[in-house]
């Protein structure tokens, strides 16, 4: 692995490519190891031979894509985590992406654990405030699209009971305002989610918290709706990961 990586960067150094001798010298490598290397890597697309000289092949650019996409990942991730230290909650982040709810992070502690998904999430999204969240920012035929799919039914004695009340709560929802629910979907807990706009793709953020610690929600996600100016460069990557 250490010599096609040695290879490879030899290889990017050269803009108009270089021959397979001069690529073996500049990586260290006999030349029947770096022969056997470069057709391997040119087999599988990592490479091209034009002329007598290797370039860069297209699996490069993925393999340099799939880096970046993780990279950002971790940033999201690393966002999501200093938030749930500074508030002392477990953070969400969510987005609708191909008619479903995809929760792509979470951040929480042993101390502040999240809400187990004891009933599928994207299944019941009509019951927690991520999906409530989600689903406001729609537009009407996908959310009908989305219930159509995904019926609305009772996952606990506080969950909303059919699509019609559903429906007239999402059109209640204040633009750019929490969504809060109160053991809709978890009995015992209580969670707010904040929209986010970014571009034409529907997010969110959302914390979780103890129904007998309910009276720190609404300051809670007010101080995560105040620090998310920093934060929108790192969701808005995120809605296409």
């Amino acid at each position: 692995m250490q010599r096609a990586l040695r290879l490879l960067e030899a290889v990017g150094s050269h803009r108009d490519g270089a021959p397979a001798k001069q690529l073996a010298r500049e990586a260290g490598l006999p030349l029947p190891t770096a022969y056997h290397l470069l057709r391997t890597l040119t087999h599988e697309d990592y490479l091209r031979r034009e002329k007598g000289v290797f370039v860069l092949g297209e699996a490069v650019g993925r393999l340099a894509l799939g880096s970046a996409l993780q990279n950002r990942r971790s940033r999201l991730e690393d966002s999501l985590a200093h938030w749930r230290d500074a508030i002392g909650v477990p953070v969400y982040f969510a987005v609708y992406r191909e008619g479903e709810i995809d929760l792509v992070a979470v951040a929480d502690t042993p101390y502040a654990p999240a809400v187990e998904e004891w009933a599928d999430f994207r299944e019941t999204g009509h019951a927690h405030a991520i999906g409530q969240c989600l689903l406001s920012q729609l537009d009407g035929q996908a959310r009908r699209d989305h219930l159509d799919r995904h019926p609305v039914q009772p996952v606990t004695p506080y969950s909303v009971r059919d699509r019609r009340s559903l429906l007239q709560r999402l059109s209640s929802i204040e633009r750019m305002q929490p969504v809060v629910e109160r053991q809709e979907y978890a009995l015992g807990t209580v969670c707010a989610a904040i929209p986010i706009t970014a571009g034409s793709g529907a997010a969110t953020m959302a914390i979780s918290l103890p129904l007998h610690q309910e009276e720190r929600l609404l300051p809670a996600v007010e101080q995560l709706r105040n620090g998310m100016g920093g934060l929108l460069g790192s969701l808005a990557f995120s809605i296409s990961i």
